[in-house]
């Protein structure tokens, strides 16, 4: 059976973050979404995502298809439904269609607004809707993800010049840690093949570092933080998730946030995730083309693939920055900065889509010793074409 994991609505309403990716393809815990579904059904996936993410992210149709919302987590009892799946049959959450098991013809014409004959699915569901989703249900996600990853399993031993605190602890091998404490007492701690912990770091769970990840000398990080492969931090960071092959990697504050792959956080810069009249904070919605209440008193800094901010940056409460976005400037930004834009609190303007590339190709080459290929720059350039109305509406 082939596993599909499909776009719905939430593909737009979790911009800038899918405008590089398919919804199954985010990171909520310890893995993506895609991967935990290929974890709990022990099986290969593929995607059915917009058109131009099609090359990257390939669709495979077969003769028997089960399609899965990618904006869902998987857990036992959604494992459970699924599998009771005949052909034509689905399940909904809501008006959410969660999943639909078609044959090779239905498959081909396959369109997650259809509406399927599907029965209604009562049990609980971690949906991943808006960007601020991935923050908050990151720690939950964290334990689910140790759980499916460690069971049965011997951690490798680290250092004995570290203190663990708790039994949550789990060390893939390859993974170095000197000197530092690790809290397991209020959630897991997971370090990753070829990760490394520096000296005098003080970590609390739970908290995911991934595959050849580094924390660097006395950093502090918070519960429910995830810091993605080949990525490397320093100074605080308080529930935030970064994904791969991104750079926070000096002292400043990162609190209630999302990094996307290939960002880069200047020295000393700061996000603020409380206003200081503790009112409700607002967040850019690209669906929506206007500020949405997120009913949040505690949210920070939602920034999209290929972005970088300069040294001493500071970025108020709720800011979104786009994909290939380059903020500088004294004082703080605009709390919407567009795709592709260039500067900061004193202006901006277009960041011309050759000069954006020419820098992601050098970050492939330093970050990834890899090439930047035909995939990585078709997909840069159509999200530089569909925000071209966000650049001409805020750049003055």
């Amino acid at each position: 059976m082939a596993i599909i994991l499909f776009d719905d609505k939430a593909s737009e309403t979790l911009l800038p973050l899918t405008f590089t990716r398919p919804v199954a393809d985010l990171r909520v815990g310890i893995l993506t979404i895609a991967e935990k579904w290929g974890k709990y059904l022990n099986s290969e996936y593929s995607f059915f995502t917009q058109p131009y993410l099609q090359s990257k992210f390939p669709l495979k149709i077969q003769a028997d298809n089960l399609f899965i919302n990618g904006s869902v987590c998987p857990d036992e009892q959604l494992l459970e439904a699924i599998d009771k799946l005949g052909l034509g049959e689905a399940i909904k959450g809501g008006d959410k269609l969660l999943a639909v098991r078609l044959g090779e013809a239905d498959a081909v014409g396959f369109d997650p607004l259809n509406d399927y004959d599907a029965t209604y699915y009562s049990g609980g569901t971690v949906i991943i809707t808006y960007p601020e989703h991935i923050f908050l249900n990151n720690a939950a996600e964290i334990r689910k993800d140790f759980a499916l990853l460690t069971k049965g399993r011997s951690s490798a031993t680290i250092s004995g010049t570290n203190t663990t605190l708790g039994d949550n602890f789990f060390a893939e091998e390859g993974a170095e840690a000197e000197c530092s404490i690790f809290n397991t007492k209020q959630g897991p701690i997971y370090l990753g093949k070829n990760s490394s912990v520096w000296e005098n770091s003080a970590i609390r769970g739970p908290f995911a570092l991934c595959e050849n990840a580094s924390v660097k000398m006395g950093t502090k990080i918070y519960p429910g933080t995830t810091i993605g492969p080949h990525s490397r931090v320093g100074g605080e960071i308080n529930n935030a998730v970064i994904w791969g092959y991104s750079n926070k990697g000096h002292e400043g504050y990162l609190g209630n946030s999302v990094l996307g792959e290939w960002c880069n956080i200047g020295a000393d810069s700061n996000n603020s995730n409380l206003k200081n009249n503790y009112a409700d904070v607002k967040l850019w919605d690209y669906s929506a083309k206007a500020l949405r209440n997120t009913g949040l008193h505690f949210c920070g800094l939602i920034m999209a693939d290929h972005a970088k901010c300069s040294i001493n940056t500071m970025f108020n409460t709720g800011t979104v920055v786009g994909v290939g976005a380059n903020v500088f400037d004294g004082g703080f930004p605009p709390n919407f900065v567009p795709d592709f834009t260039w500067g900061g609190q004193k202006g901006m303007t277009e960041y011309r889509l050759d000069k954006m590339l020419e820098t992601a190709g050098k970050v492939f080459a330093r970050k990834a010793h890899r090439d930047f290929n035909g995939d990585e720059q078709n997909i840069l350039t159509e999200a530089f074409n569909l925000t071209a109305l966000y650049r001409k509406s805020f750049i003055k």
